[in-house]
């Protein structure tokens, strides 16, 4: 299968951070064996080094915030489930995210679909088959945000594998700040068009703020221009403050707009605190 963009996307880079991502998770007792990999071990010791740099110098590391925005947006998730009643979960990006895992065994009664490229949708689908976890309420599919036709593209994926007269939750985790804000902008209208068409439905994401600290600016620019090189993709951070990012999101179409401070859940949730204010905010926007 190929995506129907103009420029096809290569999945391998950005795979890259999924499997050190899913590592953490694991680590952390957050996930399963069955998405475990030996890349991720591996990608997981050779970082801890940098890892330790980072939390000694500016108070947080990746591992902090990508524990913070996790554990975050899965409280705000069963909120959205024993709140307000969604019954259908789309995760984009879901790489070998434990979350399909957690949810379908704690809400049993949920329509589960994990999407993500070509690539790692095919990785992810095999893992969980040979478990015996994928079945009619718990799928896995590919999908390319950018596409803007064929049965990759983001509207046509949600018609396929949903009740479209019901409300739907989508989340995505570790995906937007690959992505040029003029370019993540267009998915996020996207999105938020295709959820006002099912009323109640929500969006879960997160974003990183850039510090107010001069020096510390410098060095995560040229971290991000790495990262990106890493990746192949455009590494970005997107808004200086919590009100630019919910302008700018409401301006995208959204209704109802929170950003979400991880300082908020110090003591309520068990996420690592960071000693300064925390660069990532968790977005949850209604429609």
């Amino acid at each position: 299968m190929t995506t129907t963009t103009k420029k096809p996307i290569d999945s391998s880079g950005i795979s890259f951070t999924a499997l050190y991502t899913g590592a953490v998770w694991h680590r952390y007792g957050l996930s399963d064996d069955l998405l475990a990999t030996g890349q991720g071990k591996l990608l997981y010791q050779l970082m801890t080094p940098f890892e330790a740099v980072s939390k000694a110098v500016i108070g947080g590391n990746i591992r902090t915030f990508l524990l913070q925005r996790h554990l975050v947006i899965d409280h705000l998730i069963e909120k959205q489930i024993t709140e307000n009643g969604i019954t259908q979960v789309l995760e984009i990006a879901c790489g070998m995210s434990p979350r399909g895992i957690r949810l379908r065994e704690k809400f049993p009664m949920i329509h589960m679909v994990e999407a993500d490229l070509p690539g790692m949708a095919k990785r992810k689908a095999a893992s969980l088959m040979a478990a015996g976890r994928l079945g009619q309420h718990h799928q896995v599919t590919p999908i390319d945000i950018l596409a803007d036709q064929g049965e990759l593209q983001l509207e046509q994926v949600i018609d396929r594998v949903f009740d479209n007269q019901e409300p739907i939750l989508v989340i995505t985790e570790g995906l937007t700040a690959y992505f040029h804000l003029d370019t993540i902008s267009g998915f996020w209208s996207r999105l938020a068009a295709a959820l006002h068409q099912r009323p109640g439905s929500a969006y879960l994401s997160e974003t990183y703020m850039m510090p107010k600290q001069p020096l510390l600016r410098v060095p995560l620019k040229t971290l991000g221009g790495l990262l990106g090189t890493a990746t192949r993709a455009q590494v970005s951070f997107h808004f200086d403050g919590d009100e630019q990012a919910r302008e700018h999101l409401s301006g995208c179409g959204f209704a109802a707009v929170k950003v979400h401070n991880p300082e908020s859940f110090y003591g309520v949730l068990p996420i690592p605190e960071s000693r300064s204010d925390p660069m990532i905010r968790v977005i949850e926007a209604a429609c």
